[in-house]
């Protein structure tokens, strides 16, 4: 019997990642209330019961202060029940985006500001958190990128991305990312927006690719780059970190800082217990 109590902060990506476990095979209940857990668990384990992965998801809306949800789930510890704490989280800013999108009330705060619904919900949550077994902070997770992390965990038992890496390229001009935990300027390089052929082409391309890596300081800088995160990596695993956003710039967004960041991205993909995601976010401005 595999039984994963699914919570989060709302907006966070709750229901996305039941629905996927769902798909998985999953027999999973969404928002029981808090009183009736220690039933739930008795009749899905119980003689008779032909069920072996079961999700169960939990919010502020089982119960407003949390602690009874809390207690409940240690109960069924001392009972002998065994269960897993799958917590979905995001940015502040990811999150009141969310909700200004879906034009949604934030359920801890139906009538003030979204953001203050979302300081009370942390407070609120902040005990189960730090007992969660996986925290999955879906800020810049793709839909597919959550399933295969969520499939990774529960279906292939192939362990837990703690951290995920998010690599970005950005262009100056237009700010750099707001998130980003490290920043990295790539302006030193030569600029293929000077050459006429590949002015409107991008990182992605070949020969932009080509001209960028071609030049000496572009393969010192990058294997020093590398060297260096490789480094971090593990120091920021160890600090609890769930998400680190690594920032490379160049002037418009499109050449130079999209050939380096796809190269950092090859570089490290897969060589640790870490996920990682790519994302040009001016390549098309």
């Amino acid at each position: 019997m595999r039984f994963v109590v699914v919570t989060g902060m709302s907006g966070a990506g709750k229901e996305t990642a039941i629905n996927i476990l769902e798909d998985e095979g999953f027999y999973c209940v969404d928002n029981l209330p808090a009183r009736l857990i220690d039933k739930f668990m008795e009749l899905v384990v119980g003689p008779g019961s032909d069920v072996d992965k079961v999700c169960l998801g939990l919010d502020v809306r089982a119960d407003r202060s949390f602690a009874y949800v809390e207690d409940m789930l240690d109960l069924l510890k001392e009972k002998g029940y065994k269960y897993e704490i799958l917590f979905m989280d995001a940015s502040d800013e990811t999150l009141v985006k969310r909700y200004k999108e879906t034009r949604r009330t934030h359920p801890v705060a139906p009538e003030g500001r979204v953001q203050d619904g979302i300081e009370k919900e942390r407070e609120i949550l902040k005990n189960i958190k730090k007992k969660a077994d996986y925290v999955i902070d879906t800020s810049r997770l793709l839909v597919r990128e959550l399933k295969e992390e969520l499939i990774r965990i529960f279906v292939r038992d192939e362990g837990y991305n703690s951290l995920m890496v998010t690599i970005t390229s950005f262009g100056f001009k237009n700010g750099i990312p707001s998130d980003a935990d490290l920043v990295f300027d790539v302006r030193f390089l030569p600029n293929p927006f000077y050459e006429d052929d590949l002015k409107h082409l991008t990182g992605n391309d070949e020969p932009v690719h080509d001209f960028v890596m071609n030049y000496s300081q572009t393969k010192t800088f990058l294997a020093q780059l590398t060297e260096m995160i490789t480094f971090l990596i593990p120091y920021y695993v160890e600090e609890g970190k769930n998400q680190l956003v690594i920032a490379i710039g160049c002037t418009g967004g499109k050449h130079r800082s999209v050939t380096i960041a796809n190269e950092l991205y090859r570089a490290i993909e897969g060589k640790g217990d870490y996920g990682v995601t790519i994302d040009h976010r001016d390549i098309k401005k």
